[in-house]
């Protein structure tokens, strides 16, 4: 495939303020991935848009993805039979009614897509090459330059958003702090930290009639993963503050196969991703052994839960800490063909796949759960709406079904993006204004970050239990007295990620069950009776509290 153009960085009139400057929009959008650039597209036909990205436009999730998206374009695959598919990745919690939205929107969408200019890898006879991945039944995986899909759907929704630099205003390199709200208790706007040229830690606000957050998600909570710096689970953050309902936070994915680095390997790892598998590769162990066709009928393309805990079970049956993926019959040609960027990533760490075993091992890649939202976006307070990773919209369940999420992000933005304009008119003007919070942010010292990554990694990753947790729970309460006078970007971040793996591992305690992504060794079996329920926590003066919901 031809070279694509790179998009050049954005830049406002607002990336550099003066301190307690404030702006105005109709929606401000924040994130800049997949469900980002799709709502701030959508929102501008319902007036003025602000785009806030909190480093550069390219720099979110999004173009790390290297699956692809999942969608029934194939001949004989109908939605029907990808909703099945997702229904059981989910393990029971999945609301059905926003997994049909999806999976019945989903082709259509990304046929939007394809006419924004997302350039799809192609069969001989010009048609969309379909791939399979773990827990599909069908070939219904589009992917793009290879394993550079995320890549490529990132060019072309900045494409197309630099054609409308005159619609949409871009704020870069700026971390969003609070919701602000008026005297109902109404989304008003949000407060921003802005680092620009020569002036550190700019503060602002600004008001508007809606605000989507579309932040990513929160892997930086652990210490490995396969997310980028960035996402250390800022608009889940900003919404328990804001005292909005949140759901689903103990359904963290481990990816299976994550390249192993080592014992002392922390922050983004590089992914190898499911399609390897969906090509032909397989797990296998010490003795060199394939393992998995024996713990699933669908073998090494079982749901990503069931191969991460094939791996952690027979690494631990060996006492080592990674097992390996064997794709030394693949070839250069297919290797450096298909999973080009997988090929130089290998390579760069000393390793060739047509010779060796690629070492393994799984690491924090996908929340399931997020801001609590319904099929159109809406979240717990009125004028704010989420998408993307940073909203639980039901439709993963207690475990992601493999390239849903791209998809996830392409849907519910658009349907966003319908909802404001038919709840707005294009110039109306903000009726309520934010009220001002009386209480102090308090924020915590930048190694609280380093401390609340390894006492998550601990004791509530891919493997937990209540001495686990307790451990966890207690190491971070004490993290949370570690506070800091300096309102930096660093203690933001920090301070983020203590608040969001508090409420992680709350819902992860009191879930005395292993379903999905959550594996609870003191409470191994699913518990339908006691447990088929979505917990949803939200926090206020009083503290924090936790409700169980039936799942539809």
């Amino acid at each position: 495939m031809a070279a694509r153009p790179a998009i050049p960085a954005r830049r406002s009139r607002l990336l550099a303020p003066e301190p307690g400057w404030s702006a105005y929009a109709d929606t401000v959008v924040v994130g800049s991935g997949i469900a980002g650039l799709t709502a701030a597209l959508a929102a501008r036909h319902a007036g003025s848009v602000l785009l806030v990205t909190k480093a550069q436009l390219s720099d979110g999730s999004t173009r790390w993805a290297q699956g692809g998206i999942a969608a029934a374009l194939g001949r004989g695959d109908t939605p029907e039979a990808h909703l099945a598919d997702t229904l059981t990745a989910g393990a029971g919690l999945c609301d059905e009614e926003a997994v049909r939205t999806l999976v019945t929107g989903g082709p259509a969408a990304v046929r939007r897509l394809i006419d924004r200019g997302f350039q799809f890898d192609t069969e001989e006879d010009g048609g969309i090459a379909l791939t399979r991945e773990g827990g599909h039944h069908a070939d219904r995986i589009l992917h793009a330059g290879g394993d550079a899909t995320g890549a490529e759907v990132s060019r072309a929704l900045l494409a197309r958003l630099d054609q409308l630099v005159d619609e949409i205003e871009v704020i870069e390199r700026a971390l969003v702090l609070d919701l602000l709200k008026d005297a109902e208790g109404r989304a008003a706007g949000i407060t921003l930290h802005v680092m620009g040229e020569g002036a550190r830690d700019g503060v602002g606000a600004i008001r508007s009639r809606a605000v989507v957050l579309a932040t990513g998600g929160l892997g930086q909570v652990f210490r490995a993963t396969t997310n980028p710096s960035v996402a250390t689970g800022d608009g889940v953050a900003l919404a328990l503050r804001a005292g909005a309902r949140v759901a689903d936070l103990e359904f963290v994915q481990f990816h299976p196969t994550v390249l192993w680095l080592g014992d002392g390997a922390r922050g983004q790892q590089p992914l190898i991703s499911e399609a390897v598998r969906g090509e032909g590769a397989f797990l296998v162990d010490a003795k060199g052994e394939r393992f998995m066709p024996a713990m699933h009928p669908m073998g090494d393309l079982a749901p990503r839960d069931i191969v991460a805990k094939g791996i952690m079970r027979r690494a631990m049956e060996s006492g080592l800490d990674h097992l390996w993926l064997d794709a030394r019959h693949f070839g250069e040609d297919k290797w450096r063909g298909r999973f080009p960027t997988i090929w130089e990533s290998l390579h760069e760490h000393g390793i060739d796949p047509v010779r060796d075993l690629i070492p393994v091992a799984p690491a924090a890649h996908y929340s399931s759960g997020g801001v609590l939202t319904d099929r159109w976006g809406h979240t717990s307070i009125p004028g704010l709406y989420a998408c993307g990773e940073s909203a639980c919209t039901g439709v993963h369940g207690a475990n992601r079904l493999a390239s849903n999420s791209l998809l996830e992000g392409l849907v519910f933005a658009e349907r966003i993006g319908r909802d404001l304009a038919r709840c707005f008119a294009p110039g109306e003007a903000v009726t309520g204004e934010p009220v001002a919070d009386e209480r102090e942010p308090v924020l915590l010292a930048p190694a609280v970050r380093g401390a609340t990554q390894q006492a998550m990694s601990s004791g509530a990753g891919v493997l937990r239990s209540a001495t686990s947790l307790a451990a966890t729970r207690h190491t971070l309460s004490e993290l949370g007295e570690q506070t800091d006078d300096e309102p930096r970007t660093e203690a933001w971040e920090a301070t983020n990620l203590q608040q969001v793996a508090s409420a992680m591992a709350a819902l992860a305690a009191r879930r005395e069950e292993t379903r999905g992504s959550h594996w609870r060794e003191d409470y191994p079996k699913q518990d339908d009776a006691r447990w088929r329920v979505r917990q949803v926590l939200s926090v206020d003066e009083n503290g924090c509290t936790v409700t169980e919901e039936a799942v539809s």
